[in-house]
């Protein structure tokens, strides 16, 4: 397979904006990606990481147009275009909100609308454990994770465990305290995140059962959804993520016990760079190295070359 099939021009690459509607009633802002020529192969929905807009995958979902596939991308209630007037007003949105009912109304437009092909998730970071939250999980087909992890301090990569517990377990409650939301993006961090979004993360337990418990009284009934996904999840961890560990990846991989799960690690050297990081992946200069290791899962169900860690 070439990065881009040739029968396909990138410049046929419409995004069509559009709002969905979640079950609750929260407007949030999308974009529906499509081929003007071709019927897709699979419609594929992309799950942001923590305060990262849906405009940082686009560049990556013109790729997947231009090789098959059609992709929703969308923005969690709070961020980027769905962040409607202060995010003081809406302190209690939680994570278990953009999955319960953000990502839910993602995965329920696409099955409406694309009734009859496969329907693939690319998700990053805590968009893999979003779908585990979502009851329309259960329409996945694959689902490709990169970086996805429950980011419980320590599974964060030693070294740099202590500056990173700084940051996101401190300095995060105490702003956020200060403000009424988390200042992300004046500092450099991303996106602002709802209070509610940010203490979630700045005080999160050891497991989910604790943490939905502790946050929202939901308990394990916050997780009935998890055992609904029975897609396939390639996970996809970069050994240079402080994020995405091996004791991260795996520690949210355990909680799909119903689907089919492989843990594949991937060195930067193996693909002739120095670095990757958390958030390189999405960059277009991997389009003919990572991007195209994810497209031989979304359309074949190949397992990249690399150090398969786990499978369960």
């Amino acid at each position: 397979m070439t990065p881009e099939n040739p029968g396909l021009d990138k410049q046929d690459v419409y995004a069509t904006p559009l709002t969905l509607r979640a079950t609750d009633g929260c407007p949030l802002a999308a974009h529906h990606w499509t081929h003007a020529s071709h019927a897709p192969l699979a419609v594929v929905v992309i799950n942001p990481a923590t305060a990262v807009k849906a405009a940082y995958y686009h560049r990556y979902a013109k790729f997947l147009v231009a090789n098959g596939m059609s992709v929703l991308t969308y923005d969690y209630r709070g961020i980027g275009g769905s962040r409607l007037g202060s995010l003081r007003s809406i302190g209690k949105t939680s994570k278990l909100d953009w999955g319960r009912f953000d990502c839910d109304a993602a995965l329920r437009w696409v099955r409406d609308n694309y009734p009859d092909i496969p329907v693939h998730v690319v998700a990053h970071s805590i968009g893999g454990l979003l779908i585990g939250l979502a009851k329309n999980n259960i329409h996945i087909g694959r689902c490709l994770t990169v970086g996805a992890q429950y980011a419980y301090w320590r599974d964060y990569e030693q070294r740099e465990r202590f500056v990173m517990w700084l940051r996101w377990h401190f300095l995060m409650p105490v702003l956020t305290t200060l403000l009424g939301y988390f200042p992300g993006k004046a500092l450099g961090w991303h996106e602002d995140l709802p209070a509610a979004a940010a203490y979630e993360w700045a005080f999160r337990p050891a497991t989910l059962e604790a943490s939905y418990r502790k946050a929202h009284k939901f308990g394990a009934n916050a997780l009935t959804h998890f055992d609904r996904m029975t897609g396939d999840i390639l996970a996809i961890g970069i050994s240079d993520d402080p994020f995405g560990t091996r004791a991260a990846i795996d520690r949210l991989l355990a909680y799909f016990s119903n689907s089919r799960r492989v843990h594949v690690r991937i060195t930067p050297a193996s693909i002739g760079e120095d670095k990757i990081g958390h958030f390189a992946f999405f960059h277009d200069r991997f389009k003919t190295t990572l991007w195209e290791k994810s497209l031989e899962w979304l359309i074949f169900g190949h397992i990249p070359e690399g150090e398969v860690h786990t499978r369960f």
